[in-house]
């Protein structure tokens, strides 16, 4: 049986791609904050938490300290436990930072994680290595060297190889050089890899064994077009996939909840293309999704967010917004993936998740070595 455990796991895409390969596995422990920031003594509380003797004792002393320093659920973890029963019992975490992976030493197969986007993101203040977040990266590489997993997969926004003139992709590739893995990294999109979304990503994959691990290739055919996944076009229920993982998306009509039809107001504001200095051309219905970002729920610009309309018409009264389950459509979780928290928070959890599929693909890749 696999063992694999994740960082920053948010709602589990390497999860559900495992989930829809039909690899049996178990999941020795998931961390996320959900994006609940505290502020504490780094060095006092880790030195504390490593202290203490088990497993249990730790957690509980940063449960405690999450819960004395924040009213804020973590909505991520909510999401999470939802919907993988194979993680070990009290075995989501709260904090990388806090996380002791010597517990965890050699116990572990694949180990996954992609530090906070923000801090290269073309969207974001692009502060990198100099961002909290962005340090965030060194913990997952401390955790690395402690676990010493078989594999580890690494995943960030392309971003990250040209920030700063390429000097922090040199700090981090000097980080990865130094764990003594053998590795490599490739910008990898969604659209070629069954997924109609435009979402270019950084994947970097590193075996403790040297091995002759090669990226999927990039050739497979798409075949569907964003509104495939949308509600008119094919119902909840009937997003799903075969026995091979693959996706089966039966078009048995359904119908959408007026709710997310846009305003008179918000229709307005959409459908307006910016100014000379930053124009956006607004556009419906498009074959290939932009990349949905966690901030979808907000309604931007069609320049720069997805929107859908099946009346023939790109009128008000007919464009819409997309779903939350739409948004999981586009990121590979089929609707066996249950939502569990509000409009708000699904949109988020979307935008922040890996494409499921991507990683479908590169897990194959890594069982073909026999790593």
């Amino acid at each position: 049986m696999l063992r694999v455990a994740t960082v920053f796991s948010g709602i589990g895409a390497f999860e559900w791609a495992l989930h829809r390969l039909g690899i049996e596995h178990e999941i020795l422990f998931a961390c996320d904050n959900g994006e609940r920031d505290i502020s504490y003594d780094i060095e006092s509380e880790r030195k504390r938490v490593f202290s203490l003797t088990t497993i249990d004792e730790k957690k509980e002393y940063v449960d405690r300290l999450y819960s004395s320093n924040t009213s804020k659920k973590n909505y991520v973890e909510m999401s999470y436990l939802a919907n993988y029963p194979q993680l070990h019992k009290n075995r989501f975490f709260q904090d990388i930072v806090l996380l002791d992976g010597k517990d965890f030493a050699g116990k572990v197969d694949i180990f996954v994680g992609g530090s906070p986007c923000q801090s290269f993101s073309s969207v974001g203040n692009q502060d990198g290595l100099g961002d909290a977040r962005g340090t965030l990266f060194y913990e997952y590489a401390r955790l690395i060297k402690e676990i010493q997993p078989k594999v580890f997969i690494y995943e960030n926004v392309r971003n990250l190889l040209t920030h700063d003139g390429g000097k922090t992709w040199s700090i981090i590739n000097n980080s990865f050089k130094s764990l003594g893995y053998t590795y490599k990294a490739q910008v990898l999109n969604a659209i070629d890899y069954g997924i109609p979304q435009n979402r270019r990503r950084l994947f970097v994959v590193g075996f403790k064994n040297k091995t002759n691990f090669k990226f999927p290739p990039d050739t497979k055919d798409c075949g569907y077009v964003m509104k495939d996944f949308c509600i008119e076009n094919c119902a909840f229920g009937h997003f799903k996939y075969d026995k091979t993982g693959e996706l089966l998306v039966e078009r048995v009509p359904g119908s959408c909840d007026p709710k997310y039809i846009l305003t008179p107001k918000l229709f307005a504001y959409v459908m307006k293309g910016g100014t000379k200095s930053f124009y956006m051309r607004p556009v419906i219905n498009k074959t290939i999704a932009r990349t949905l970002l966690k901030t979808m729920g907000n309604r931007h610009r069609a320049g720069i967010d997805n929107y859908v309309s099946f009346d023939g018409t790109e009128n008000l009264g007919s464009v819409r917004m997309l779903t939350e389950r739409e948004a999981h459509r586009l990121m590979g979780f089929t609707d066996d993936y249950k939502i569990v928290v509000s409009r708000g928070q699904a949109y988020k959890q979307a935008g922040n998740s890996i494409v499921v599929d991507v990683l479908m693909e590169i897990i194959k890749e890594i069982v073909k070595t026999g790593f």
